[in-house]
């Protein structure tokens, strides 16, 4: 049988319970927008983070920048989202890199909005999340989030009206 320390890449030991806490601030970031709880999803971020969610707008026809810092990022997510019906699904989240006080960290997730007056219309996306984290006073908290587009199916404009 081969060691483990041989595998090809093999990671660090991550203590368990940090395993557990460094997803979380993702699931932390999906639960807070599928039940609108602006507090839960910015628990997910540090003050300084970064959200790139650029290939995956171009992909919808849509031209955006960067955002920075955790309010702003909260206050463009619940301004995309304000009058649509979301579920995340977090799936294969893989910790990456790992040293006791930062993290790197990748997984799929499956988003499905919906436009709350009007279930008959739908976009789907299966994005793969790279994040990069530190540990928090609290909490591990994400520092920098790399979204990439894989599929999508349903209507961009229920994201981006004006795409």
């Amino acid at each position: 049988m081969q060691a483990v320390s041989s595998i090809p890449y093999a990671l660090p030991a991550v203590d368990p319970a940090d395993h557990l806490a460094i997803v979380d601030a993702l699931y932390r970031f999906g639960a807070g927008q599928d039940m609108s709880d602006r507090t839960l999803f910015e628990s997910a971020f540090a003050e300084d983070a970064v959200l790139d969610f650029t290939q995956p707008a171009k992909r919808l026809g849509a031209e955006i920048g960067v955002f920075k810092n955790r309010a702003n990022i909260a206050d463009t997510i619940f301004a995309a989202i304000a009058a649509l019906d979301t579920t995340h699904t977090v799936t294969n989240p893989r910790i990456t890199d790992y040293d006791g006080r930062h993290a790197t960290l990748t997984a799929l997730v499956e988003a499905q909005h919906l436009p709350r007056a009007d279930h008959s219309r739908h976009l789907k996306l299966k994005n793969i999340y790279r994040i990069e984290l530190s540990r928090a006073v609290d909490a591990w908290v994400m520092d920098h989030v790399r979204i990439d587009n894989v599929w999508m199916e349903g209507d961009p404009k229920v994201l981006f009206p004006g795409a």
